[in-house]
């Protein structure tokens, strides 16, 4: 998370003791552990919210492509079953060609 080198860590840890002192020094490096903890937990919290709404969302842009490709389906068969329909529907009078017989 955050890039320190060990020597950095070292001059924190040096004016953390000098301000603090021996005796309190413990018991602020507790709180900023439960705080760093709290804050690593709303973090992680906050992330796997934006996750599964960007899942969700997802599965929405999913659906409605999938319907709409649904929906181009059913056009292209209608006009399919139109465009079969309308040689036998508009010379209705005259008859089917019977197939030629052997024998």
């Amino acid at each position: 998370m955050f890039d320190f080198s060990f020597g950095e860590m070292m001059v924190v840890a040096l004016v953390a003791l000098v301000v603090l002192g021996p005796e309190r020094l413990p018991k602020a490096a507790r709180f900023a552990g439960l705080w760093t903890r709290r804050a690593r937990a709303q973090w992680h919290s906050v992330k796997a919210e934006l996750e599964n709404e960007l899942a969700a969302e997802q599965l929405k842009r999913s659906l409605q492509e999938g319907k709409q490709a649904i929906q181009e389906t059913e056009a292209q068969l209608r006009d399919l079953a139109q465009a079969a329909r309308q040689p036998v529907e508009s010379d209705p009078a005259q008859p089917a060609e019977d197939p030629p017989r052997d024998g």
